[in-house]
């Protein structure tokens, strides 16, 4: 899952980033509301963290621009204030949800949890497809014969690959989610992850498999 964070102040942005790819999620990290509005407009993320007090655009300038596009994408605002009425203006700018500073990572997640699952229809934390279990709250991938934690990249191409069962999904499409349209990786990194991945379903007896479909893409399907 991929997620914009736009925050000033740096330190506070490395620190949030660090704890967000902890926690298998691919951030682009950016200091000012013009930024954030620019990669926005460029890149396909699947929820935004909003400083509201930022540099050259406001966070809540930022939110009624997407949203004034039609951008639905769930965002979560962050600021140094508590008072009722800057959490009503940004609520009612469209923001999904409000944090106040300083707040503990784990309430963070949560609430990013919450937010996304919305958006996605999720009910719940874990996706199955045959005999293979992937949960999103401990990263684990595993099936009756046993279990990996999967890495960052590794879990985020098989959370997008058991989300989307049956269906092609390219090399570019899993570059875009998971590596950012201004990643220096090569294309066939992707192939280097499907082939991890492939290992650990065949070590775990899966009956799913990762099918190649060439020049196309990869999809995930139920070994008949």
């Amino acid at each position: 899952m991929r997620l914009l964070l736009a925050e000033d102040e740096k330190a506070l942005s490395k620190a949030l980033t660090a704890i967000l790819e902890r926690n298998n999620y691919a951030v682009d990290a950016v200091y000012d509301g013009q930024a954030a509005l620019e990669y926005l407009e460029a890149d396909n993320y699947d929820g935004v963290i909003l400083d509201i007090m930022m540099p050259k655009v406001d966070g809540i300038t930022v939110l009624k621009e997407i949203r004034k596009k039609g951008n639905l994408i769930p965002v979560l605002l962050l600021t140094a204030k508590s008072e009722v009425d800057d959490k009503v203006e940004g609520l009612d700018a469209g923001a999904n949800d409000y944090l106040a500073k300083p707040f503990h990572s784990k309430e963070l997640l949560a609430r990013i949890r919450a937010m996304t699952r919305i958006r996605t229809g999720q009910s719940s934390s874990t996706l199955q497809l045959g005999n293979v279990v992937l949960n999103r709250a401990t990263f684990e991938l595993s099936t009756p014969k046993g279990s990996f934690r999967l890495a960052n990249k590794e879990f985020q191409m098989m959370e997008l690959l058991m989300s989307n069962p049956d269906t092609l999904i390219s090399s570019e499409r899993f570059m875009e989610k998971i590596w950012g349209y201004d990643s220096e990786a090569e294309i066939n990194v992707v192939w280097v992850y499907i082939s991890y991945l492939r290992k650990k379903l065949a070590a775990l007896h899966a009956n799913i498999q990762i099918k190649v479909t060439r020049s196309l893409g990869y999809s995930l399907e139920e070994v008949k």
